[in-house]
């Protein structure tokens, strides 16, 4: 497919990419993504053979992008500042979309574990390379005692990123800040040690 065919086929990712995120994979119709893309059935069809071919192309690009953004928050001076960073551009992030939508990968998770194995397995990659990250980080804290060493990094991690999805969900839910900015004051609470030296969390 030459550069042009390539383009087109960004621009429907582009344009189903709030359906998705809403919607979910399975109540994302062919109709709703031929009003939102304004292409014919056959224009689309051509481009990809079908629903779940832009579904999962869509969502292994929104993997590697979350990848991208993990890199952004988890930098800083420190290992727990990092690990700081990136609690904080979290909140950040769904506060800005007004918690609207969630987490893409959660709730691709609910949707699809027992019905999509394809979507599930891109799913459960995005979720083990976002462990393992977090893992190196929170290990590298626990080694200069600013993160406690009440369980390993790699469960830490696993307890981190469940803590997460559960308060983005409650605040997707109420529409309100408060269970997600509830939730990454009590983790900085329970990981962090009495040695850890940072401000109080302001959400921006």
């Amino acid at each position: 497919m030459g550069a042009k065919g390539e383009k087109t086929r960004q621009k429907i990712l582009e344009d189903a990419a709030e359906l998705f995120h809403t919607k979910g994979f399975g109540a994302t119709s062919v109709r709703d993504l031929l009003q939102v893309t304004g292409m014919t059935k056959g224009s689309l069809y051509f481009h990809f053979s079908g629903k779940d071919e832009i579904g999962l192309e869509y969502l292994r690009q929104a993997g590697e992008r979350f990848m991208a953004f993990l890199d952004e928050g988890l930098e800083g001076p420190s290992a727990v500042e990092k690990l700081d960073n990136f609690l904080q551009q979290a909140f950040a992030y769904h506060r800005a979309r007004g918690f609207v939508g969630g987490c893409l990968f959660g709730n691709t998770a609910l949707e699809t574990s027992d019905t999509a194995p394809a979507f599930a397995r891109v799913t459960a990659a995005t979720f083990n390379q976002w462990r393992k990250k977090l893992a190196v980080i929170i290990e590298q804290a626990q080694n200069d005692g600013t993160v406690c060493r009440i369980r390993s990094a790699d469960e830490l991690a696993e307890f981190v990123i469940a803590a997460l999805e559960g308060g983005i969900m409650q605040s997707r839910l109420h529409k309100s800040e408060a269970p997600m900015r509830n939730c990454v004051e009590t983790l900085r609470m329970m990981l962090y040690s009495d040695k850890t030296d940072l401000q109080p969390h302001k959400p921006h």
